[in-house]
């Protein structure tokens, strides 16, 4: 169960964060006609992948559950250790 809810979790992280650059970007004008299309789908994949998850392991399957908010979680996740590895380590940025 604690990997479950590390996996929503950090699921749910990523989705969040999506959601708010697609509201700012709402707000200032870059999300326009020209890339509303890539928006949606990202963002309902993002939906989907967390429904999925949360659907499956209520019905009773643990493990599926668990692969399917992989997929979001795990690269988050890589993603996160190298931008903090990368802040802790690179001594000049210039």
């Amino acid at each position: 169960m604690v990997v479950y809810r590390s996996l929503l979790g950090l699921a749910a992280l990523t989705a969040a964060v999506f959601v708010y650059f697609f509201l700012l970007g709402i707000a200032d004008g870059t999300v326009s006609a020209a890339n509303i299309g890539s928006w949606t789908l990202v963002l309902s994949v993002l939906g989907a992948v967390l429904a999925g998850g949360v659907v499956l392991q209520r019905r009773g399957r643990p493990g599926w559950s668990k692969l399917v908010l992989a997929v979001v979680a795990v690269p988050t996740a890589l993603g996160g250790l190298v931008a903090l590895f990368m802040l802790l380590t690179v001594e000049r940025w210039n």
